[in-house]
């Protein structure tokens, strides 16, 4: 069965849940704080859940919060592919939830702001493997252009998956010009879409995405609980979302992403594991801090809810 190589960065999130963001120079007190790891550990803590085998080929580091990391990674039976831990320690992002569910980050990078391309050969990857990038890593002058030439180098048979970010905002830059045509699967949320094609809807977004990118590559674009759509070939497809009460959007996209690769590891079809996909970030907002998405039982039980059956 194929893996996933994630190849962003694993930071540990101070999680602070407030009523409102204070204003410039007031103060605010929060219903509760604890630390979280998060980053690319929300999509790989949900993939592992849902079935597929997970790689982290980013750095990890020597201190406090690269221990934090290490230990959640372990207790998700992650594999850290780079065994040698960096000389600095890892990042670290507060992460603030006001009453609407939103959420507002500060992120400070640390270790996993760099790779080389001996780190990324640290695990082989294989035909049928996802390789997971993140846009986050094409913002990092130490890792980006390792990042690139190791991803460009892969074989075809290796699916590369890219999640933008909110911080890529356009196909303009040079490297993502030498990304774009490798790219087999693009998931981001539609804000995202909308901002990095700079199209008024999400229709109008996914036809300038497919200009940009290869003829066969399949688009998901996320649409809050109205679900996402899934793009492929020229044919579109929306899949309903699932009605729930949100406490905390923070992770729910990255609990859509992992589910979603994971369901298409297990060989479900993209509309199947899209539903799938649905399902684990509804559950994921109904509950409190970053890798909130749900195991497979919990994903089978919603759908099964929803069906009637």
């Amino acid at each position: 069965m194929p893996k996933m190589l994630h190849t962003g960065q694993v930071i540990i999130d101070l999680v602070m849940a407030v009523d409102a963001l204070p204003q410039i120079g007031g103060d605010v007190l929060a219903q509760s704080a604890s630390f979280e790891a998060g980053g690319g550990f929300n999509v790989m803590a949900a993939a592992a859940r849902n079935g597929l085998s997970v790689v982290y080929l980013g750095r990890h580091g020597n201190g406090r919060f690269g221990d934090l990391a290490r230990e959640a990674m372990n207790a998700e039976g992650i594999q850290i592919g780079i065994a040698q831990p960096a000389q600095r320690d890892t990042g670290l992002c507060v992460a603030l939830t006001d009453a609407s569910a939103e959420r507002s980050f500060i992120s400070y990078i640390g270790a996993e702001g760099e790779v080389s391309v001996a780190d990324l050969n640290s695990v082989p990857a294989e035909a049928g493997d996802y390789v997971y990038l993140s846009g986050y890593s094409l913002l990092h002058e130490g890792k980006a252009q390792a990042l690139l030439d190791w991803t460009l180098g892969l074989q075809t048979t290796i699916n590369v998956v890219f999640d933008p970010g909110p911080l890529v905002e356009s196909p303009d830059s040079p490297l993502m010009q030498a990304l774009l045509p490798r790219i087999d699967v693009w998931t981001s949320n539609s804000v995202e879409a909308l901002r990095f094609t700079g199209a008024a809807d999400i229709a109008s977004a996914l036809d300038r995405l497919a200009d940009h990118l290869a003829e066969n590559v399949l688009m998901v674009v996320r649409d809050g609980p109205q679900g996402c759509w899934i793009h492929q070939r020229g044919e579109r497809t929306h899949v309903p979302g699932f009605k729930v009460t949100a406490v905390d959007s923070n992770g729910a996209g990255d609990a859509h992403a992992g589910v979603f690769l994971a369901g298409l590891a297990h060989g479900l079809s993209a509309v199947d594991a899209a539903r799938r996909a649905n399902a684990a970030a509804a559950l994921a907002v109904t509950r409190w801090g970053p890798a909130t998405s749900p195991a497979t039982a919990e994903v089978d039980a919603l759908i099964r809810e929803s069906s009637g059956v």
